[in-house]
């Protein structure tokens, strides 16, 4: 019997299967490209796409009890209307098992008979006829749904069933099916993962012995698998996720690829009849692959950034690139509102286009939403509002919703019992008046931000309660989850915050965060901000930061690198002055110490928002200045990342000035 680590090797199936004979492609199947990538197209059930599993899991009858597979694939439109296996591990199944039984009758009665005899006249049998017994483990799709089976405690296979997993859509996905003693867990694109309890642990002696691995099949015609298939691997005791994901294509995501499927020729092999002619493969296209000594002379365009590179070897040489560049800002609309504006939220609206919700002040002429002409920005709705300070957008399924952030109500709302509430408003598009209509209303306490987001296929609104009454700044903010049942949303947790001014709500690879910016406390501003992570269906402390004022956060991402950055309002304890230009610190996410670590100040005035965007291979952040303890008439400063001069640095520039790295 073996044993198995968290740092064995992945064990490649695809390549094991397609790299058995170099000359040539086994039978069966055909190389087939799309969208930029290769797969394996399965033509027939051919035993060549089996093996024993011990020729892989050498010295073990029992199958790991902890274990991922992932796998790529492409699945038609048309493979969805019926049931077809990814793969399979069958038992062995006996052909002869009445004369077996006879032979064992005879050797029992034998007086030189042993229990050794008998499992090497089972193994004998098992080689003369690999025919497909029972399903041990395997993975096999139907209509929106990812069946996963293995064999539980009596001789069936137990299901277990991953429903609306929208496969078929004739795109590539990449899988990690991530299985431990007491969950299953799949992650698709590196997404959100969706896991399984099931009622009882999973079987930890899966007997092994003479089993058969099918690749596309379960041995047999019925059920072949009829799309692409890229990648198939098994990483025993670990979950693999983490191993691959975040990625930059999470869809093509790779712990290993078969060399034959890489988009880049692979030299010295001779080529199947059916596969593409060398003129063809001249030049590769789809996402990144790594350049090797094989691939020298090979050239890859790149759809994405319009770019052609040549291998020479060791590193892809730019010969051609198109770099997108923002050198100016230039005004580009001027639109006059009804009253101080807070904020601002841009969203798509299916069937209407571009559209932005304004969150004015003054309960008197209430907010507004927008509509995108060509001639700009159109006064589309009027909304009734109360001191209304954010507004954000979010879809349930097909319907789309605004809510906004009320932080007064008029007093025919306010009751006597609560005087510190306020109510804030769940607003719901309605296809038919071609409005936003009310659909719920929450009580809120100076709301400052909502935050809306998706764990796990559930929707959750976050509020951020920044005081109760005109001192109570200590109180706690609220996350509320989509009830289906009521189809309203319920309290579903309660955080303690300090004058809250923001949330901010991000994942990374499976891990999900959620940061408060936390303002004041009724006595200083220098207070913690904390940075939350799901863990066990709840938001936990992860990491305490302190802030000055914090009004804002906002997460972005560079390559595989994971920032954080605050925006400082300003400085006040006690009676003493307050200062208002200030560091706002941007943090990133240093992924083996498991925290967020400084990494850059910047010098703002009494910042209330930063936003990032990227441009082609550019990045900028914007910060909106709003006072310097003089004047309200500052600049808002636009920042660059620059890698040229010094590791990581950002470069400002004032506005109408030309953005070039010096």
């Amino acid at each position: 019997m073996c044993l198995f680590s968290t740092d064995v090797l992945p064990l490649d199936l695809l390549s094991f299967v397609l790299e058995r004979d170099t000359s040539r492609l086994v039978p069966g199947v055909r190389i087939k490209e799309a969208d930029g990538a290769r797969g394996v197209h399965f033509v027939s059930p051919d035993v060549s796409m089996s093996f024993p599993l011990s020729q892989l899991l050498v010295n073990c009858d029992l199958f790991p009890k902890e274990f991922s597979v992932v796998l790529t694939l492409k699945v038609t439109r048309t493979a969805a209307k019926k049931i077809e296996h990814v793969f399979s591990l069958l038992a062995p199944k006996y052909l002869n098992k009445s004369k077996l039984e006879e032979k064992e009758e005879v050797s029992d009665t034998n007086e030189g008979s042993s229990s050794i005899e008998k499992k090497q006249l089972m193994e004998l049998q098992v080689k003369r006829n690999p025919e497909p017994g029972d399903v041990l483990l395997g993975l096999k799709i139907s209509p929106k749904r990812l069946h996963f089976l293995m064999k539980g405690p009596s001789d069936a296979a137990e299901q277990w069933v991953f429903r609306g997993i929208g496969l078929a859509d004739n795109q590539w996905h990449t899988l990690v099916l991530a299985v431990g003693q007491h969950h299953v867990r799949l992650t698709v694109d590196c997404s959100s993962p969706i896991e399984i309890v099931p009622s009882r642990p999973f079987s930890s002696d899966l007997n092994i012995q003479g089993s058969r691995f099918h690749i596309g099949s379960r041995g047999r015609w019925k059920g072949l698998f009829s799309g692409l298939l890229r990648q198939l691997v098994l990483v025993p005791g670990s979950d693999a996720t983490h191993q691959i994901c975040p990625s930059s294509d999470p869809r093509l995501a790779a712990l290993s690829v078969p060399p034959l499927l890489l988009d880049l020729p692979v030299m010295g092999r001779q080529r199947d009849r059916h596969a593409a002619s060398d003129a063809d493969k001249r030049v590769s296209l789809g996402s990144e692959r790594t350049c090797t000594e094989m691939l020298q002379g090979q050239l890859w365009f790149n759809q994405e950034k319009k770019g052609l590179y040549l291998c020479d070897g060791s590193t892809w040489i730019t010969l051609l690139e198109d770099h997108k560049r923002l050198d100016y800002l230039l005004e580009n609309q001027v639109l006059a509102t009804s009253s101080e504006t807070h904020d601002i939220e841009v969203f798509q609206l299916p069937g209407m286009g571009l559209m932005a919700a304004m969150a004015h002040r003054s309960p008197s002429y209430g907010s507004a939403v927008y509509l995108w002409t060509s001639s700009g920005f159109r006064l589309y709705q009027n909304i009734s509002t109360h001191g209304a300070l954010a507004w954000r957008h979010f879809n349930l399924g097909k319907k789309t919703f605004l809510v906004v952030s009320n932080s007064e109500t008029g007093s025919e709302k306010r009751s006597s019992k609560d005087s510190g509430a306020d109510y804030s408003v769940v607003y719901k598009w309605s296809k038919k008046r071609k409005r936003f209509v009310s659909f719920q209303t929450l009580q809120t306490y100076c709301a400052r931000d909502w935050e809306a987001f998706y764990i796990n296929h559930n929707t959750y609104l976050a509020v951020a309660n920044h005081r109760w009454g005109d001192n109570n700044h200590t109180i706690e903010s609220v996350i509320y989850k989509w009830n289906k049942s009521t189809k309203s949303f319920e309290i579903y947790q309660m955080i303690p915050t300090s004058g809250a001014y923001d949330w901010e709500f991000f994942s990374v690879g499976p891990y999900h965060f959620l940061v408060v910016a936390n303002a004041f406390d009724g006595v200083t501003t220098s207070v913690d901000s904390v940075i939350y992570i799901w863990i066990d269906g709840r938001f936990q402390v992860f990491q305490k930061i302190k802030t000055f004022c914090a009004t804002d956060w906002e997460m972005f991402q560079i390559g595989s690198r994971v920032f954080l950055v605050v925006a400082n309002g300003y400085r006040l304890s006690g009676s003493g002055p307050s200062q208002y230009t200030i560091n706002s610190t941007i943090y990133e996410l240093d992924i083996g110490g498991q925290l967020f670590v400084r990494f850059q100040d910047i010098v703002t005035y009494s910042a209330v928002d930063w936003e990032f965007f990227s441009l082609g291979e550019e990045h900028f952040l914007v910060v909106a200045n709003s006072f310097n303890g003089e004047s309200y008439s500052l600049n808002s400063i636009l920042y660059r990342y620059l890698t040229c001069q010094q590791p990581l640095s950002l470069y400002v520039s004032s506005p109408k000035t030309a953005l070039v790295a010096k």
